[in-house]
């Protein structure tokens, strides 16, 4: 199913292109206009044929002399050199066209434009010159009843034209304008057009792939190519060296259609692409070789025409070949990219058969044509595809954030049910531990059959029973803590330390020891739950006090250091053991100094808390010099 839709779509759009060019044909053709024609170097033209719409187009009749005739009878475009098809002839060298215009009826102002004259030129009304130069021409004059002899002038050394090759056009001054500014108009929006899609596909060129890269390129060759239009409309000095520039731009161009029309296909990794591109690769730097040998080498530029045709037909091949594998393939670029390969190559074999037969009046060339619809085909489909891909994100986005709220609650419940458990055990556990020291108070008070080695027994069971008790009381501690839901607001530092001094220093004073806090030179403020806040500096304050002998000192401090908060619990006391200070913040963990009354559990929780503030905490200690506690908190703006 997928093949013969996407088979009779490729037919449909072939042949929608079909009759596409044979409305162009008859009605944007300088080929097909009405008359007046030339014939043997003579025109014959009314004031009606000069206020119609379209200009005349003054193709027949023209007499051509050069090194090797004179006054031979000759139509615009039969040949696009001097050489005309005699090899052993330079294609250069020097030329005169003239053509006599009869006119009949009241004096009027009448204008030429000379298009796309790649040689130097010089153009000449009676005898007298009225223009010169490169690229495009006009001249403007007084049409007046009788005889008026046209003659240009051309000169060349280099390129693959020579001569004049373009028709000339006749017409009122306003009537050349208004065509001229249309088909200005339409190239500098076909130029555009393709530049502003490049950029818009440049953040793709490394995300999106060959497919995204490719299109890019393409934009840019037919771009260039297109640019043509104003190197000759501006007369500009590369007109002479721009058949170079254009050619490589129609390889390139030619290149990136078969590319996508291979990527479309599905065959990138095939033999078949790596020989096409061999030779897509290989043709056009010998027909640049050959372009640069053209002023040396005769035979140059007619074997640059040939295989310049060649291409086209190879193209063109190659499109076809590729398309006709690609029509199985599913995806949804594969439309667009096989559709566009097929109408531009049919483009390129339409301009290669009717290249002596039509030239436009106001738009493009049949291949320009097909580039333009193959530029905004393919922009449709990047557009497309990106939208298709970020709708997919937010659709991967929406999938992943109710899957982070769905298995966040599903954590949430399990850490609940975990708090519950260990409640419930530590509560459970307190009544079977306190018994059993009660047994073992028993057993020792009544001395019956207590002897030496049941006394060492009951020491050891003893000890667990006290080690047991420690951990539940932990264990309670910890529960408790989890069971905080107190609101979190912004607490002032200044006002916590003034708090601090408040509760402890009266503490401080029965045990000797001096209590100083020092707030900050500017207060700051921390969110953070109060009751935890409380917590976290009496396990800090009570460790100091059992560590600090008397006329010790315990000092709270906090200042603002690179915008944040850093608080300091500082004392004189004992110290800790250098080997231990790893250690102190584990769970359960309790120091050789501390084996009798702690629970290994204070400075886990003070870490803990500190980590829910979002902070850091370190220790530095030394033995009998004191302890510092240090902790960094983001300041609440």
């Amino acid at each position: 199913m997928t093949r013969q839709k996407n088979l009779w779509q490729v037919l449909a759009v072939l042949m929608i292109t079909a009759i596409f060019f044979t409305v162009l044909f008859y009605g944007d053709n300088k080929y097909e206009m009405p008359p007046p024609y030339g014939k043997s170097g003579v025109i014959n033209i009314n004031r009606r044929d000069l206020r119609r719409d379209n200009p005349i187009f003054l193709i027949d009749g023209w007499l051509l002399s050069d090194g090797r005739v004179t006054d031979k009878p000759t139509y615009i475009g039969e040949y696009s050199n001097l050489q005309r098809g005699d090899l052993q002839v330079s294609p250069h060298g020097r030329a005169c066209y003239r053509l006599t215009l009869c006119y009949e009826g009241e004096p009027v102002v009448a204008s030429v434009d000379f298009p796309q004259l790649s040689s130097w030129y010089q153009i000449s009304l009676n005898g007298t010159r009225l223009a010169s130069g490169r690229g495009n021409g006009r001249i403007t004059f007084l049409m007046t009843p009788g005889e008026h002899v046209l003659t240009v002038e051309t000169s060349s050394k280099l390129g693959y034209y020579s001569g004049m090759y373009f028709p000339p056009a006749l017409g009122m001054t306003g009537t050349l304008t208004r065509a001229g500014n249309i088909q200005s108009f339409a190239y500098a929006l076909a130029f555009l057009l393709p530049l502003s899609l490049a950029a818009f596909t440049l953040f793709l060129w490394k995300t999106g792939g060959s497919l995204s890269r490719c299109f890019g390129m393409l934009c840019c060759c037919y771009a260039l190519y297109m640019f043509r239009y104003f190197v000759f409309l501006f007369s500009m000095e590369a007109a002479q060296y721009w058949f170079l520039v254009q050619g490589a731009a129609l390889y390139g161009l030619c290149f990136c259609v078969v590319r996508l029309t291979v990527l479309a296909a599905g065959a990138e990794g095939g033999g078949a692409w790596r020989r096409v591109r061999g030779v897509l690769l290989l043709l056009p730097a010998v027909l640049i070789v050959l372009g640069l040998l053209s002023p040396a080498a005769a035979w140059a530029v007619s074997a640059h025409g040939r295989l310049t045709d060649l291409y086209y037909v190879f193209t063109f091949i190659c499109t076809v070949f590729f398309t006709a594998k690609g029509v199985t393939v599913k995806s949804r670029e594969s439309r667009y990219t096989l559709t566009g390969g097929a109408v531009f190559g049919a483009g390129l074999l339409h301009n290669l058969f009717f290249s002596n037969h039509f030239e436009p009046i106001r738009f493009f060339w049949q291949f320009e044509w097909c580039g333009l619809f193959l530029v905004v085909l393919f922009g449709v489909m990047m557009v497309l595809r990106s939208r298709r891909i970020l709708r997919e994100n937010d659709e991967l986005a929406n999938h992943l954030e109710e899957q982070v709220k769905k298995r966040t609650e599903e954590i949430t419940l399990l850490l609940e049910e975990h708090k519950a458990f260990f409640s419930d055990m530590a509560h459970d556990l307190k009544a079977p531990v306190f018994a059993t020291q009660s047994f073992i108070e028993a057993i020792r008070r009544s001395g019956v059959g207590v002897d030496k080695e049941l006394c060492g027994y009951l020491d050891q069971a003893e000890a667990r029973q006290r080690e047991m008790t420690r951990r539940l009381e932990g264990l309670s501690a910890v529960n408790a803590l989890d069971k905080i839901e107190e609101e979190w607001v912004q607490v002032s530092v200044s006002e916590l330390l003034l708090e601090l001094d408040a509760v402890y220093h009266g503490e401080a004073e029965v045990q000797s020891v001096y209590f100083f806090v020092k707030p900050p030179e500017r207060d700051v403020f921390l969110t953070a739950q109060p009751e935890k806040l409380n917590i976290l500096f009496e396990n800090l304050i009570y460790n100091a006090l059992r560590a600090t002998p008397p006329e010790g000192s315990i000092t709270v401090s906090a200042e603002v250091k690179d915008g944040r908060i850093q608080i300091t619990v500082e004392d004189t006391g004992c110290g800790i053991p250098e080997s231990e200070l790893p250690l102190i913040f584990r769970r359960f963990y309790v120091g050789e100094n501390n084996r009798e009354n702690g629970t290994g559990l204070g400075l886990y929780i003070v870490r803990s808390i500190v980590a829910e503030l979002g902070g850091v905490i370190q220790a530095y200690s030394k033995v009998g010099e004191g302890t510092k506690f240090v902790m960094e908190f983001s300041i609440t703006e």
